[in-house]
């Protein structure tokens, strides 16, 4: 049942560790199954039922799937206010995706315009994905990025546009926020240097004052 299965993926990924009671609730899981529901209706020629229940989900959840997507399965939306996976977006399974992401499209043409995510790829909180492109197996797309272009397996980019920081992924879950573990951070840098330099100006005029 697809269901338990759901809140086992929730239970097992998400490192607030919520009880069953709590999984229930959450809008992620909400919205995966109404999508289920909305998306064997517009298969089946009942289409404007289809983006009805896929209205009403929005409503209740805050998280908008359109009813032609193909989502894999054990999905995990956390939080999910502000998403948006569009019409041709295609997700595979165990995807991990944060509140604000857009799975969307750059042009009007009919046919593929929206991404295709890959088995256990993360998509970060405010990130947007654009075009038909492809976010391969394991990869991972920083917060507030925007990718254009395809990211290979077992990678990570962040930025706009955005590109590997300087190595692949690895365990850190941290890029779901934005911060690669590899990448600079110039500003912390340079803010550590001048208090290395602040404490040798002090040091120094308290040598003067005992002289």
């Amino acid at each position: 049942m697809e269901l338990i299965e759901l809140g086992r993926a929730i239970r097992e990924r998400d490192p607030a560790r919520p009880s069953w009671t709590e999984v229930l609730t959450y809008p992620g899981l909400h919205a995966v199954l109404w999508h289920r529901a909305a998306n064997w209706l517009w298969r089946h020629g009942f289409r404007g039922t289809g983006r009805a229940l896929s209205h009403l989900s929005r409503f209740l959840t805050g998280i908008e799937i359109h009813p032609g997507a193909t989502i894999g399965r054990r999905l995990f939306i956390d939080h999910g206010m502000g998403v948006v996976i569009g019409e041709t977006a295609e997700i595979g399974d165990d995807v991990l995706i944060y509140h604000g992401v857009t799975l969307g499209g750059l042009s009007l043409k009919p046919g593929k315009r929206h991404p295709t995510v890959l088995d256990h790829a993360q998509i970060g909180a405010g990130a947007h994905v654009l075009g038909p492109i492809t976010v391969g197996v394991g990869a991972r797309v920083g917060a507030h990025s925007v990718a254009t272009r395809d990211v290979p397996d077992h990678t990570t980019v962040v930025g706009i546009p955005a590109r590997p920081p300087g190595r692949g992924c690895d365990d850190d879950p941290s890029v779901g926020y934005g911060l690669a573990a590899s990448q600079p951070d110039p500003v912390g840098d340079r803010l550590t240097a001048l208090e290395a330099e602040l404490r040798t100006l002090r040091e120094a005029m308290r040598e003067r004052e005992r002289s």
